[in-house]
């Protein structure tokens, strides 16, 4: 099966129009409908039902749109990683992380795994909320810290290194802060803190009431400020300032800090680096997402 037939599966797969999917790939209809036929004819399996004004997926489709995504993602991300290899003249690591997580725990990695023998260069690429699964994924960093369950984990090789639970973090002073817990709903119910609204990977913000944020900097300043608050984990304390107070969130999902790394890498740095991190004998708050 050719690359180029799996593109022109998964833009028909996406589109459920024929003329749609041409010309999102720039063709005529004619040819992109005889190179499904094809596709169909060598795989045995009808592919899509097509009447005179739908298109549908089949069992066997979906299947196929779902297998051929996680196919081109890969060889996209193999053609960046080469590329990237031969720019810098060097293989190092590309690791991506959320900007303000997991601090310590990276720190201690990063040390660690430098102080090995024949450890690889590591360009670490700080980033916003999600935008390192992205990395990762496209190709352009190697491995990456995610945190479960914020983060899909689905195709890549993971292992846990640590769990923790959440708290909010709330301005000083708030009717909320002489409490030993709270929990989500009263969070979400607070007319007066609406929750903060992180930029998509691909850019621009969600709708809603609270206010835009960049970075955990920023974040905590409005939250003293009594413009927001935010439920994060228990590891972010380590980054609180005066005028904020964190309280425990009983019954928020506990948050899992993995490694991860493609699940086609044979990349010998990549496994030193994983190997080196399962190693680091810590486990609790400091290794989790802040």
């Amino acid at each position: 099966m050719e690359t180029r037939e799996l593109r022109y599966f998964v833009a028909v797969a996406e589109e459920l129009h024929f003329g749609r999917a041409a010309r999102r790939l720039g063709i005529a209809q004619p040819p992109l409908s005889r190179a499904i036929q094809r596709l169909e004819r060598h795989l045995g399996a009808v592919l899509l039902d097509r009447t005179s004004r739908t298109v549908a997926l089949t069992e066997a489709g979906a299947v196929l749109l779902a297998e051929g995504r996680a196919a081109l993602d890969a060889v996209d991300a193999a053609e960046r990683r080469t590329r990237r290899a031969a720019a810098t003249g060097r293989p190092g690591l590309v690791l991506a992380a959320k900007a303000g997580a997991s601090s310590e725990l990276l720190a201690k990695l990063l040390d660690a795994y430098a102080a090995g023998p024949g450890a690889a260069p590591v360009d670490v690429t700080l980033c916003g909320p999600g935008r390192q699964e992205r990395l990762l994924r496209e190709g352009r960093a190697d491995v990456a810290l995610l945190h479960r369950p914020f983060d899909s984990t689905e195709g890549f090789d993971t292992e846990e290194l640590s769990t923790e639970g959440q708290v909010v973090v709330l301005p000083a002073g708030h009717p909320l802060t002489v409490r030993d817990h709270v929990r989500t709903a009263e969070v979400a119910a607070l007319p007066d803190l609406p929750l903060p609204r992180w930029p998509h990977p691909d850019g621009g913000y969600p709708p809603g009431p609270g206010p835009e944020v960049r970075d955990h900097a920023q974040l905590f300043q409005l939250v003293a400020l009594g413009r927001t608050c935010v439920i994060a984990p228990e590891s972010s304390r380590t980054q609180l300032h005066s005028g904020v107070v964190a309280v425990p969130v009983v019954d928020a999902p506990a948050v899992t800090t993995v490694i991860a790394w493609p699940a086609h890498s044979r990349s010998r740095a990549v496994a030193d680096l994983v190997r080196t991190a399962t190693g680091l004998q810590r486990v609790g708050p400091g290794d989790g997402r802040g």
